[in-house]
């Protein structure tokens, strides 16, 4: 009777809908550069997300937000950041909520509204009190500044819960699919937190939590804390408690600019689709050519193509469609012993857009003011080795 009922909870839970991310707010203390980062690893029902580019309309800030493929008037935004350099993402929450109120879910709307009027954490904080209530939201959200603000914002429709990363001692905080102020042992993502908790912990003490440690190691770890082994080396495994999971739609790292200086240099650096099979891209909204075009939706379609080449590469790792099949990933496929995996492939062209990239973003803040036909330049140059590696990779 006893597994008979474990089985039928297993079941159940199955059939809960939920978006599992997993994610950061980082300060200067623990960074090189002393620039803080917000990292947003999203898991979502859309695997098919795009950037867009918002102007600055009726009074509003000019922004960019990681947004769903489906939502073709681009009515939510789950990442982003505007051109005061104040940046927001957010993790659902599964124990925060305490009220019977039908109105929920808002969190993206919550969010492109923060980006259009927002300068600071400070005025975060303000807008979160003035939202007439229920506010609709169950979630923690993870802002950072131009002052040198950061912090978390546990939110449900009724109260706000803030931590700020100030006063934490390790220098930064991470959030997964449960709030530290919620009903205690529930919620969802224990066991990615202590994943994300271990690399964070060795990084910070070292101070060598950059966009490329995260992107290059965090988003495509595949060691399990729980079971204490990496698991990279298998040949098949279950898709079961890792960072990047099959529902991974985007891995995004926003890297702020040191207190006092110009938010111009602001970067999105941005993974669409799954990253173990995909590369970043930087998005930077200071300037003309800043928003990649890999990044954004094609012409007929609102769907990025980056995005598109990804899951397509990644349908190739989940292969088995049968039975239980859609839960084992082929690890052989990303990670072999030759170096050659497509992981491999793609994060070794990521060091290369990296290095480029940063060329360029010193000699902007150098110079202070973006060169755009550097950017575009840049941007021409490392997009299609993007597009020459995924045509030999999906052929």
């Amino acid at each position: 009777m006893r597994k008979l009922l474990s089985v039928i909870i297993v079941y159940l839970v199955g059939w809960i809908p939920m978006f599992p991310c997993t994610s950061a707010v980082v300060s200067g203390r623990v960074t090189p550069d002393g620039r803080p980062l917000l990292w947003k690893h999203r898991d979502a029902s859309d695997l098919n997300n795009r950037i867009v580019h918002f102007e600055a309309e009726g009074g509003k800030l000019e922004f960019v937000g990681l947004v769903n493929g489906v939502d073709t008037m681009a009515n939510e935004v789950w990442a982003g950041y505007n051109t005061s350099g104040f940046a927001i993402m957010n993790t659902a929450s599964y124990n925060l909520k305490n009220d019977t109120s039908s109105l929920s879910d808002r969190e993206g709307v919550v969010m492109k509204q923060v980006l259009g009027e927002c300068r600071t954490v400070e005025d975060f904080a303000r807008l979160l009190d003035s939202l007439p209530r229920p506010i609709g939201v169950e979630a923690n959200f993870g802002v950072v500044d131009a002052l040198g603000g950061a912090a978390y914002f546990e939110v449900n429709s009724y109260e706000v819960f803030r931590y700020d990363v100030k006063d934490s001692p390790d220098g930064y905080l991470l959030r997964t699919n449960y709030s530290v102020s919620g009903r205690p042992n529930e919620g969802y993502g224990y066991i990615r937190y202590d994943n994300a908790a271990r690399l964070f912990s060795r990084a910070a003490s070292e101070r060598s939590i950059t966009p490329e440690w995260i992107t290059g190691v965090c988003s495509r770890s595949f060691y399990h804390t729980f079971l204490g082994r990496d698991f990279t080396t298998d040949a098949w495994v279950v898709d079961q408690d890792f960072i990047p999971r099959r529902s991974t739609s985007a891995s995004v790292v926003i890297e702020g600019v040191n207190p006092g200086k110009s938010p111009v240099f602001t970067t999105m650096w941005t993974m669409l689709g799954y990253p173990p099979c995909s590369v970043v891209l930087p998005v930077w909204i200071g300037c003309e050519y800043g928003v990649p075009t890999l990044l954004q939706g094609a012409e007929d379609s609102v769907r990025s193509p980056l995005c598109e080449w990804s899951n397509r590469l990644k349908n190739k790792v989940f292969s088995l469609e049968r039975g239980s099949g859609p839960h084992y990933l082929h690890m052989a496929l990303l990670y072999n012993p030759e170096g050659n995996g497509y992981a491999q492939r793609l994060l070794s062209l990521e060091k290369e857009i990296y290095a480029e990239s940063r060329i360029v973003l010193d000699e902007a803040r150098r110079k202070g003011e973006w060169d755009n036909e550097r950017v575009g330049s840049l941007l021409g140059i490392v997009q299609q080795k993007i597009v020459t590696l995924f045509g030999q990779i999906l052929k």
